[in-house]
């Protein structure tokens, strides 16, 4: 456990680290453009010279930074659902789903976390966490295919992951590699109306860079070398922006894999403890990894948005998908050998040295 903690708070100063870099970065390339706000303001100061452009940059960075944290809290976890077509059920509708992770959330001493179903054959699960609580996904699948004491072991797991705080960690650090992927558009939250009002909003702020360009570009407003200025400033803009975050993500994706491994192995152990019954959750893998609704495509290597953060790591989909960008790496263990250290869990609540 005391591996786990290091490697979620590693994680956690990385993450930091990442989204000052990814907003400057950004502040850095929208200088030219945010020149005439930056005179407009310096003349408003009472002092100049280096202390004005300190300000400047306080002024810029720091909203900015505590807006960006506060995107990947507020939008990460209503996307990774969107994603999986999941909606928030009540006990009304599954009375028996509830009774199971309240009696369990009880016996672990936690807060019992929302409950969502996603319509999909494919059995999986995963739990997300953000500072307003705990989110527990499971699929339609998975509720089909096992029952018992192996429902309740996959349960006990995902709230493990809750109880261990490494999924809000996760669901943090699924941020950027989503966004870079393009598994992840943040104006489709902002600009719920569709395409029509995000080419409206880019007219816009088109428009509004091209006006400030007078600051940086010395021809004449309006002519074709003004244009051809703007245009190349432009592409240069977003390519640097683009690469930039690719480079940014990279590091995330690394020490996401390996705080992923850990929080499996991790989570797994905790909720045979919990249950008592090491076995179930053998056979849950064991039934899970054979299912026939699962990928033929092997995707734990993987890491990518849901993938990540799930039970196995094929998420929900039912065939390998080649529309965006998968990162390669190893997001989950082999399942071999997650039976393997459940198996030495058992043999030590057998003796009592657990």
């Amino acid at each position: 456990m005391r591996t786990l903690t290091r490697r979620m708070l590693w994680t956690l100063l990385l993450l930091l680290a990442v989204d000052i870099a990814v907003v400057a970065t950004a502040a850095v390339l929208l200088t030219p453009w945010l020149a005439p706000v930056r005179d407009a303001v310096a003349a408003h100061l009472p002092f100049g010279g280096a202390s004005a452009r300190i300000a400047w940059w306080v002024a810029v960075l720091a909203p900015a930074l505590v807006a960006f944290v506060w995107a990947q809290l507020r939008y990460t976890r209503a996307q990774t659902m969107a994603e999986v077509d999941a909606r928030i059920v009540g006990p009304e509708e599954y009375p028996a789903l509830h009774e199971r992770v309240q009696r369990l959330a009880q016996l672990a001493d936690l807060t019992p976390p929302r409950i969502a179903v996603a319509d999909a054959d494919v059995p999986n699960s995963f739990a997300i966490g953000t500072l307003g609580g705990a989110t527990v996904v499971v699929s339609e699948g998975l509720l089909a295919t096992l029952g018992g004491d192996e429902l309740d072991a996959v349960l006990a797991h995902e709230l493990m992951h809750v109880a261990n705080r490494d999924a809000t960690v996760m669901t943090l650090a699924s941020f950027l590699p989503s966004l870079t992927n393009g598994e992840y558009d943040p104006l489709d939250d902002l600009l719920p109306g569709g395409s029509g009002s995000r080419y409206a909003l880019g007219l816009v702020a088109l428009g509004f860079a091209y006006v400030c360009s007078a600051r940086v570009l010395a021809a004449p407003v309006g002519s074709l070398s003004f244009t051809l200025g703007f245009l190349f400033l432009f592409a240069v803009t977003v390519l640097f922006g683009g690469v930039a975050l690719g480079v940014f993500t990279a590091p995330v994706v690394v020490l996401g894999r390996s705080l992923s491994r850990a929080r499996e192995f991790a989570a797994d152990r905790s909720a045979a403890q919990l249950t008592g019954d090491p076995a179930a959750l053998v056979e849950a893998l064991e039934t899970l990894e054979g299912n026939d609704e699962r990928p033929g495509t092997d995707k734990r290597t993987a890491y990518a948005g849901v993938r990540g953060l799930c039970f196995l790591p094929h998420g929900f989909d039912t065939a390998a998908s080649s529309d965006s960008l998968s990162i390669d790496t190893r997001s989950h263990p082999p399942t071999a050998e997650r039976i393997e250290r459940l198996q030495s869990v058992a043999r030590s609540l057998e003796t009592g040295s657990v």
